[in-house]
């Protein structure tokens, strides 16, 4: 009936497909009204391999007919309502074409239908380096910040096809809005286009040039509000007077008085203390810069610790929150210090610290920076660096313990 016809219904139960013999011409190629209206169950040829089947139900799909390295084999190309006869031609020539050029149309597809989308893509990102993460905390950003700002716009999209348009779409909303946010969501869609692009899935990653596209951020950095370091003895003793936890008035102090950071100090275990060298070891996973870090306990700092072991739930933890097993907060501290009417940052003590040490210290610079763990960053110094600078910062940390409980006002020498 029709002259494309290879093959009907008639002959379906002498003939497999695979029994066509390769290579048969059809007297002319197909049109799109006849694909839209035919209805006899066969197979029709449109060249290059291209055959429209026409099953009994009445549904239609595309099949090529291809020799993929010398061997025959037949390739689906989707059903013929969603892929036109144009398209449908596109795909059989480039089929062809890659495999005259010796390629495997067969593989590509394969690949592609394992691209994951991007949500799976990052997940597996996620989980992949959820043991490298720094602890939990920064773990679960990682994924949360892409949930709530990526996942709507991206989450569904295989990430062979997500374009410098889709990320702008997710970055534009918060870049002024929430700029450290939007940093940090654009350097984790990166993470996870880059996987994909050691997958093989794609070859770009559009974060690398989206900020061109962007409004400039305002970069103005701002500081941690710290306290004027000659209010802080007199902050320890409001601080001491207040209602609040004992525990939460002793880890604070003990924080201020080793200038260090808040979760060192929550998270400090008792093994870590040598009581007998009054020294506090952190280890390296603990630490920002993953470096084993000591300090020189005052006597300041070895009563607290006595007050702390009176105070021990059983834990190893020396300043245990109220769930045993679990420290306390970086909020618990934070609140005492607003509750009592001095506005700072728990890590502003820091900043005391160290403006103490530039004004009323002789304090050379390299033993300041190794008493508040800062990494050198000129590398060929640092290689050479290989002291700690530990008995120097001991008697630095006695002078600060001296001037947080005497108020003294004098000039230290500090070599």
């Amino acid at each position: 009936m029709y002259s494309h016809k290879i093959c009907g219904a008639e002959c379906g139960a002498n003939m497999s497909e695979n029994s066509i013999p390769e290579g048969k011409k059809t007297k002319k190629p197909l049109t799109a009204a006849f694909v839209r209206t035919v209805k006899e169950a066969g197979r029709y040829g449109d060249g290059n391999g291209l055959i429209l089947r026409v099953e009994p139900s009445g549904s239609k799909r595309w099949i090529q007919r291809i020799v993929i390295r010398g061997k025959r084999t037949d390739i689906g190309l989707g059903s013929a309502s969603l892929v036109t006869l144009a398209q449908a031609r596109e795909l059989a020539h480039n089929n062809r074409k890659l495999a005259r050029a010796g390629g495997d149309p067969l593989a590509v597809k394969r690949r592609a239908k394992a691209v994951m989308t991007f949500e799976e893509a990052a997940r597996e990102v996620h989980r992949i380096n959820l043991p490298t993460w720094r602890n939990a905390k920064h773990g679960a950003q990682f994924i949360s910040t892409l949930q709530t700002y990526a996942f709507p716009r991206l989450g569904s999209t295989k990430v062979s096809e997500i374009t410098t348009a889709d990320v702008l779409a997710v970055l534009q909303p918060i870049w002024l809005k929430k700029p450290e946010t939007a940093r940090r969501v654009r350097q984790r869609i990166g993470t996870v286009l880059k996987w994909a692009i050691a997958q093989g899935w794609r070859q770009d990653d559009p974060t690398l040039v989206i900020t061109q596209a962007l409004p400039k951020q305002d970069r103005t950095v701002k500081h941690r509000v710290s306290m004027p370091y000659g209010d802080v003895a007199a902050f320890l003793e409001v601080m001491k007077n207040s209602g609040a936890g004992r525990t939460t008035k002793l880890a604070l102090e003990f924080l201020i008085l080793t200038a260090t950071r808040s979760g060192e100090t929550r998270n400090a275990v008792w093994s870590e203390i040598d009581l007998n060298t009054a020294t506090w070891t952190i280890p390296a996973q603990r630490m920002k810069a993953k470096k084993e870090h000591r300090i020189p306990l005052s006597n300041r700092a070895l009563e607290i610790l006595a007050e702390a072991k009176a105070l021990n739930d059983g834990s190893d933890l020396i300043f245990a929150g109220t769930r045993y097993g679990k420290p306390l907060s970086d909020m618990t501290l934070s609140k005492l210090v607003k509750e009592n009417g001095f506005a700072a940052d728990i890590h502003g003590f820091r900043t005391s610290f160290k403006t103490w040490t530039q004004e009323r210290t002789t304090t050379a610079r390299e033993v300041s920076e190794a008493a508040l763990a800062h990494t050198i960053q000129n590398k060929a110094e640092a290689a050479y660096a290989r002291s700690d600078l530990f008995e120097k910062r001991r008697g630095l940390m006695d002078l600060w313990q001296n001037h947080l409980c005497a108020k003294t006002a004098q000039i230290h020498q500090i070599g």
